[in-house]
Parts: structure tokens; C-alpha cells; sequence
């Protein structure tokens, strides 16, 4: 999907159900190369990242097949230790391999990775903490160089990065005792990556809470059912939000979008929870106040853009903050060409609900801000056109057929 054309103005009305964690079944498949095993993966998103990902890991040596969202993986034969560094280079979460690897070959030469540029990430957190376990590690250009298993011991994270504690996690199921994760990253994500070792033979403790313990244990393949997508569901929510009309949502878990649905609910959407699933009926929206992002439980940054675009009409001013990455404004540019009032300064952006949008030609500049624009041209009058839509492909299964499932007046090439 290189481009999209939306016609806006059709309030969304449906059904759908949530499609699996694209930040869950990333580290799982990573996790997959620190085993010798078979694997049963359900509810897996058909989403590009995860192709990508499993071109990755048959370069190393691990063979896997998809069918209808049950991917099944097999890494009992020998690894490769080095991952091919054009596939590497398009996903951040190639880097997690460093830790697969380790555990499994005690040894890895990992290409720096890609992903969305969304101004600095730097790798310190994952190779100082993994330095302090005893893992040599130095930079050869573009490449980590890294050997040694790690030894038991304590990895203090000053800041809860996510890709930092599931490499530690990772690395940690072949060290030599056991290893500590101090201040680690409690998003629901990590909690599924443990629940996938865990049936693996691993033993981990504290998955979700600051402080993580794994023990070294004999491990083995095992099934896992990936937990649902919280953005992509914060995606269909701020889309109806936007453009009206009535969304229920299923399977899903509400508590792990209790920080969108609180602002959704303050911006005047009616929210429900039933036995059927959860339920969105929008109103006209008002400024919900001021939005943080931070770590888990926090409000997230990946929903920051999607949120942004579903108040460009709401009346009053709502306050963006953004402290976990420098450049996530990137999608700001293409809302104000649609018509929106929205002024930045530094981590702030301030956003003024104006009384109508208009269709343009803009061009998505990732993942989430690509999302962003989408909904903007769904509030929109006319028909807007969004190029390097292949963005959206890297989260968003069948994105497209399932606007229009909505009603929305979608056609993409």
C-alpha cells in the first residue's frame, strides 16, 4: 500500500475485533532464537513488521510458516550469529536479537537497527546493562560486536526503557545465575514476553513491576496466544471519535487502555464495557486538558499522534507533552496542512480545535503519525491523499478493508 485516498465526512460504525499485539509478537519471535524448539504463535497481527521479522530469522537459520494469523516456528537446527543487515536495518526490534543470540551462541554481531525515526534512541540502557552482566561489547562501524554469555547478577536501567528489558530478559535466560532487572519497563508487552518464557520452562518473576528475576532453567518450545493490540485499538477509538458514529471492540483488555479511554471519556465519548466487548459512542468533543506521555502505566506515546488527531475539532485547547521521544511531532506538519491549529515548541504542542478540516496531499512520515493523518482526512471534507501509506503496513493489518468495514470511503494502490 503506497498511497490512500480518503473522502471524509462518513461518521464510522461497526464492529471489530483487535487484532494481536504488534509490540508482543516482535520480542516472541525474537525470543524464539534464544531456544532450540518448535513453536505455536495465535492471534499473530498480518502486519509487514512481522514478515520482515521472520525473513530475519530464516537468514539465521530458523524456519517458521504463517496460516490465517497462526505462525509456527522451528529453531532447533544450528544459528547464524550475524543478521542480515538490510533486513535488520528496517525494524528497531531487530535488536533484540542481541540478546536472543547471546543466550543461545554467546556470541551476536548485530547490525544498529531501523524503524520509525522518531529523533534519538540510543542503545546505552541495553549495552551498558549488558556490559555490567559481563558481555564484551565494542561498535565496528555500523555493527554491535558482542560475546560472552552473561553472568548472574544485577542490571540497573535508570530509565524503564521497553527494548532494554526484554533484551535483558532475553539474555538472561542463558546466563550463568541468576540476573536482577532494576527499574524495568511494565508495559503489558513485557508481562506477555514472560508468559511466553514462562511455558517455555523459564523462570520469571516480577514481569510487569519495576524489579525482574530470571533464573536459569532448561528450556523448550511451547504455544502462546499473542494478547490483543492496545494502539491499534487506541486507533479505531480515536477514529470514530473524530469523524462520530459507534464502535464496539473486541477482544481486547480494557485495563491496558485505561489511560486513553479516560482522556477519550473527558473529551465528551461515551465508553462502555459488556459482555460483548467495548463500546465507543462519540458526541461532540471538547479539550480533555493537558496529555502526558510516559512509561507504562502512563498515557502512551505510541497513541500521542492518533490522540492529537481525533481533538483537532474538539472545542478548547488541549496540551500535548511529549518525554519519551524527542521528535514525535513529526505528523504536525500534514494535520495543519488538513486545516488544524496545532503550535509546538520543544516536548510541547498545543492544540487549538478548529470548526472544520480540509482534504490535502500529505505523505505519512511513520508508523503512528501515518495513523494520525488518516484520521485527520476521516474528519476531513473532501478527499485527501496520503502517500507512503506502506508506514501503516508495518502496524495495521488489512487497514484499508477494515475502514471500510467502518463505512469509511477509502481506496488505496
Amino acid at each position: 500500500m503506497n498511497t490512500i485516498y480518503i473522502t471524509g465526512g462518513r461518521p464510522l460504525t461497526g464492529t471489530l475485533a483487535v487484532q494481536g499485539s504488534k509490540n508482543a509478537v516482535l520480542p516472541i519471535l525474537a525470543a524464539t532464537a534464544a531456544i532450540p524448539g518448535r513453536f505455536v504463535l495465535t492471534n499473530c497481527p498480518a502486519i509487514r513488521d512481522v514478515t520482515v521479522t521472520r525473513s530475519l530469522m530464516e537468514g539465521l537459520g530458523i524456519q517458521s510458516r504463517e496460516s490465517a494469523g497462526l505462525i509456527t516456528v522451528d529453531s532447533q537446527g544450528p544459528l547464524q550469529s550475524v543478521p542480515d543487515p538490510g533486513l535488520a536495518g528496517l525494524l528497531r526490534s531487530s535488536v533484540l536479537l542481541l540478546g536472543a543470540l547471546l543466550a543461545r551462541l554467546g556470541e551476536a554481531e548485530i547490525p544498529l537497527p531501523g524503524g520509525c525515526v522518531l529523533g534519538d534512541r540510543p542503545l546505552d540502557l541495553h549495552l551498558k546493562a549488558l556490559k555490567g552482566l559481563g558481555v564484551r561489547i565494542c561498535l565496528a562501524g555500523d555493527r554491535l560486536l558482542c560475546k560472552g554469555r552473561p553472568e548472574g547478577g544485577i542490571a540497573i536501567l535508570p530509565y524503564p526503557s521497553v527494548g532494554a528489558t526484554e533484551n535483558l530478559i532475553l539474555a538472561a535466560l542463558g546466563a550463568t545465575g541468576p540476573v536482577r532487572i532494576i527499574g524495568a519497563a511494565r508495559e503489558p508487552e513485557i508481562r506477555d514476553l514472560a508468559d511466553f518464557l514462562t511455558a517455555c520452562g523459564a523462570r520469571i518473576t516480577g514481569a510487569g513491576t519495576p524489579c525482574v528475576r530470571v533464573e536459569p532453567a532448561p528450556l523448550h518450545g511451547a504455544a502462546h496466544r499473542i494478547l490483543p493490540d492496545r494502539i491499534e485499538a487506541a486507533t479505531w477509538l480515536c477514529a470514530v471519535a473524530a469523524t462520530g458514529g459507534t464502535l464496539t471492540l473486541t477482544e481486547l483488555d480494557p485495563a491496558q487502555l485505561q489511560p486513553v479511554l479516560t482522556l477519550l471519556g473527558l473529551a465528551g465519548c461515551e465508553i462502555r464495557e459488556s459482555a460483548a466487548g467495548l463500546t465507543l459512542h462519540a458526541a461532540a468533543l471538547q479539550a480533555p486538558g493537558t496529555v502526558v506521555t510516559g512509561p507504562y502505566p502512563a498515557f502512551p506515546t505510541d497513541a500521542q499522534a492518533i490522540l492529537m488527531a481525533a481533538l483537532l475539532r474538539a472545542s478548547g485547547a488541549t496540551l500535548f507533552r511529549e518525554t519519551v521521544f524527542s521528535d514525535r511531532f513529526r505528523h504536525v506538519p500534514a494535520l495543519c496542512a488538513l486545516g488544524a491549529d496545532i503550535r509546538t515548541a520543544g516536548d510541547l504542542a498545543l492544540v487549538r480545535g478548529v470548526g472544520a478540516l480540509h482534504a490535502a496531499e500529505i505523505s505519512a512520515t511513520d508508523l503512528r503519525g501515518g495513523a494520525a493523518m488518516v484520521i485527520g482526512a476521516l474528519a476531513a471534507e473532501g478527499t485527501s491523499v496520503i502517500r507512503d501509506a506502506w508506514h501503516l503496513d508495518r502496524g495495521y493489518g488489512k487497514f484499508a478493508e477494515r475502514l471500510r468495514a467502518l463505512g469509511a470511503d477509502v481506496m488505496t494502490e
